[in-house]
């Protein structure tokens, strides 16, 4: 890995357990784990800042008009049976 630094981390020892436990289970060492996590939260919070300053100063209802108006342009079609959701009792 290139560019690599360590970091340092406090964590409940509880939490670390639960860390580990999924590690092994994913059959991953826990600093890849860690990483995977790190990368993903981060990722995931940036693309909300992303998308919240894209829609800043729009009302909901202007957004869920707008995206009404798209939805009414794309054609109606039979769902195929390999696409449906049926509700198992």
């Amino acid at each position: 890995m290139a560019n690599a630094s360590v970091m340092t981390v406090r964590i409940p020892a509880d939490l670390k357990r639960r860390i580990e436990v999924v590690a092994e289970e994913q059959g991953v060492s826990l600093n890849q784990l860690a990483m995977y996590m790190f990368t993903r939260e981060v990722t995931s919070l940036e693309a909300g800042s992303k998308i919240s300053k894209y829609w800043d100063g729009y009302k909901k209802s202007e957004i869920l008009h707008d995206f009404d108006d798209v939805m009414g342009k794309v054609k109606s079609r039979k769902v195929p049976e390999w696409d449906r959701i049926e509700k198992k009792i």
